[in-house]
């Protein structure tokens, strides 16, 4: 097996009190203590009491035309065609048991590849949400049969395995070696990464049990529980510890979580025991004190630690493990954020606001994002805070959507791992067997997992993103269809199809609706203030005809790297727009000489012939989700060297203050401007502020001044 290079291939948070984290998926109704077998089949999630906000089953939203429904399309006849017994292969050779003939998947999915095993974990999450999603009978065939085999493995294990494993409910598809070095503290690549394999296999057989009712699976992953607790439950704290400080070898992806989930449905307290094994102690009790430690530390390694450490908060009680998860997230999604949403360089986290000194060919892995949208997604069921939305759409829209390959395929996931940002790189995709081909293919099987979400006693209904949908709410009688062009324009409407009574329509105003976010029911439109990256509220008694119609007109925008304000990405409202250009070196863009008084880049820059594309500089921008291989800058370099308005050239220098911004950036920061006098009068003011903090001469000064009075920047208006 071939090793990749460094393994693979080698803000806001509201305060207020933690409550409870919700689950990856809705869970069946609760079980019996120690039964081991549902009491019901799946259906609504019996949340604890303390989440504020639940998300619906799966199987409630439907999504509606549009591309992330081609995109979803795209890896549904990937998990049709896909044969099952190549997933199994390296399992049944692992029991002794005949492979059919079956080739493994390959990539690190190979007979004897050290993470063989996880990419069958995904797999499982893969059919499991597409059955629950299509209801087809030939997946949901396909998934019992994934889970029959497993058992046939596992069963095989325990009773002829060579060796025989130390437990019965032993289940992978290598033998227990790599766990018994791991506790003798061997490192990466002599073993890679035995728990997080574990962890694949036992999501995979959860989310077969919660989103399609497969007991089989249950009874599986609880085996494999009483075996972790077996192996874990005796080992010292500082044993444990060290274990997971380990680089590679000790990550365990979201073993904490998948215990912690398991616990709920059986309520056995060995697994709770060992989801507690899993504290990463150091990291851990930083980020509960808000400490940023992160700098050379693996991102996705620690990403989903924090997702169960939420679980665990749930569980327990202990208020650092829910502080800890708030912390994180917010030295993440912000300070160690690409315009996309990804974080990471070459896997690694690197140092608090480096952006623009880390842009290169392997930034942002796309498994780091989606356990960032799973962590969001959970943070915001106990603090229902718009940014995490926010951060959830841009993720969603300009990472995750744009990871999937726009070709067909049904023998690989046509998926990115690594999406550089830095000028001129290409995306690549495939990724059969490694752990970004696995969380891909869930990826695009659960777009309308956090469309809506309701509130814990069922009068708010939270919609939180644009997708096309609808929503199934049979406990309130509720069919209500979200009509959307989303990405490409900002304009929906919400049908209610059936049912009538009060609710509270709760309606996420995008951070990026700085354009204007107006609402109105049944051609009325609706007072209140709507504030960017907050929820806008409808109460009222809805009837079946209710169309609620909200239009929040997208803009061009910058946003600027936080360690170099020049360097800087091109928005049109959610949506980012890149160059396409196969130079490798930053390109060059210059703005405020092409703008008017409302200080608007539309001015500076041309609509193209097609939904979202325009053209500056030469250059064609093209919304980054159209999935192919051709070469793109996410970001440019800011060229503004002299203080000009319009066709005035001041000849003064364009100076940047201590934090990078120029005079000229602060100027137009403060548009749009009422008249030319306001203009001038914005302009004067802010020439003395430069005087006074020795950026301009006197004499410059002046020149500036003049240059704006005897410009004339009316344009159109």
């Amino acid at each position: 097996m071939s090793q990749p290079p460094s393994r693979r291939r080698a803000l806001r948070l509201a305060a207020g009190a933690a409550a409870a984290a919700p689950l990856a998926h809705a869970l069946p109704q609760a079980y019996a203590a120690g039964a081991g077998a549902p009491a019901a089949a799946p259906g609504p999630s019996s949340a604890p009491a303390t989440w504020p906000v639940r998300p619906f089953p799966l199987d409630r939203v439907t999504l509606g035309d549009g591309v992330f429904r081609r995109k979803r399309d795209l890896m549904l006849d990937y998990a049709r065609s896909y044969p099952a017994d190549r997933i199994l292969a390296v399992f049944r050779a692992n029991a002794g048991l005949d492979t059919r003939g079956a080739l493994p998947p390959g990539g690190w999915e190979t007979s004897d590849g050290n993470l063989r095993g996880h990419f069958g974990g995904h797999f499982l999450t893969l059919i499991a949400q597409a059955c629950a999603d299509t209801g087809e009978a030939a997946l949901k065939s396909k998934l019992d049969y994934l889970v029959a085999a497993l058992g046939e493995c596992r069963q095989a294990l325990a009773e002829h395995g060579s060796p025989r494993p130390s437990h019965p409910g032993y289940l992978a598809a290598y033998p227990e070696t790599q766990f018994i070095l791991l506790e003798s503290y061997t490192t990466y690549p002599t073993i890679w990464a035995p728990y997080y394999t574990c962890h694949k296999i036992m999501r995979g057989l959860l989310d077969a049990h919660t989103l399609v009712g497969n007991e089989q699976a249950l009874q599986i992953a609880s085996g494999m529980g009483d075996w972790v607790h077996s192996r874990l439950g005796h080992l010292p704290k500082a044993q444990l510890e060290r274990m997971w400080s380990i680089y590679i070898a000790g990550e365990y992806g979201g073993m904490n979580e998948v215990m912690a989930d398991l616990y709920a449905l059986t309520g056995r307290p060995e697994h709770l025991a060992a989801a507690r094994c899993f504290d990463n102690a150091a990291l851990l009790s930083a980020c509960a004190e808000d400490r940023d430690t992160l700098e050379g530390k693996h991102a996705n390694q620690h990403i989903p630690q924090f997702t169960g450490y939420l679980r665990l908060f749930d569980h327990t009680g202990e208020t650092g493990y829910a502080a800890a998860a708030r912390n994180f997230w917010g030295m993440v999604a912000g300070p160690r954020m690409y315009s996309l949403g990804g974080t990471g360089q070459g896997e690694m986290f690197r140092a608090r606001n480096a952006i623009a000194a880390t842009l290169d060919d392997k930034n942002a892995e796309t498994c780091a994002t989606y356990n960032m949208l799973k962590l969001s997604r959970q943070l915001f069921f106990r603090t229902p805070d718009a940014a995490y939305m926010d951060y959830y759409e841009r993720g969603l829209t300009n990472h995750i959507l744009a990871s999937r390959r726009d070709a067909p395929s049904t023998d690989s996931p046509e998926v990115t791992y690594f999406v550089g940002m830095g000028p001129g790189v290409r995306r690549e995709y495939d990724n059969t067997g490694t752990c970004c081909g696995g969380t891909g293919m869930e990826n695009h099987t659960k777009y309308q997992d956090s469309v809506y979400f309701r509130s814990a006693d069922g009068t708010a209904l939270y919609v939180n993103l644009s997708l096309a949908s609808t929503l199934r709410w049979p406990e309130r009688g509720f069919v209500i269809e979200q009509t959307s062009d989303y990405p490409d324009e900002g304009v929906r409407t919400l049908t209610f199809r059936e049912g009538r009574g009060r609710l509270d329509l709760k309606l996420r105003v995008p951070a990026w609706a700085t354009g204007g976010f107006t609402v109105t029911v049944n051609g009325v439109r609706q007072r209140g203030k709507a504030v960017p990256g907050s929820y806008l509220t409808l109460s009222r008694e809805w009837r079946r005809g209710d169309r609620v119609r909200i239009s929040a007109p997208y803009r061009l925008r910058v946003e600027r790297a936080l360690d170099d304000p020049a360097v800087q990405s091109l928005f049109y409202g959610p949506v980012l727009l890149v160059a396409r250009s196969q130079e490798t070196e930053f390109r060059s863009f210059s703005f405020y000489r092409d703008f008017t008084l409302r200080g608007d880049l539309a001015d500076a820059i041309e609509p193209g012939d097609r939904p979202l594309h325009f053209t500056t500089h030469g250059l064609t921008l093209a919304p980054f989700h159209l999935a192919d291989d051709a070469p793109y800058h996410a970001y440019f370099r800011r060229a503004e060297p002299v203080v000009v308005f319009g066709a005035t050239d001041s000849g003064v220098p364009n100076r940047a203050r201590g934090d990078g911004l120029t005079f000229l950036d602060v100027l137009w920061g403060k548009a749009p401007f009422a008249s030319s006098g306001r203009f001038v009068r914005a302009v004067r003011a802010l020439a003395g502020a430069w005087l006074s903090e020795g950026l301009f001469s006197r004499a410059e000064r002046d020149e500036v001044v003049a240059a704006a009075v005897g410009v004339d920047l009316r344009g159109g208006q």
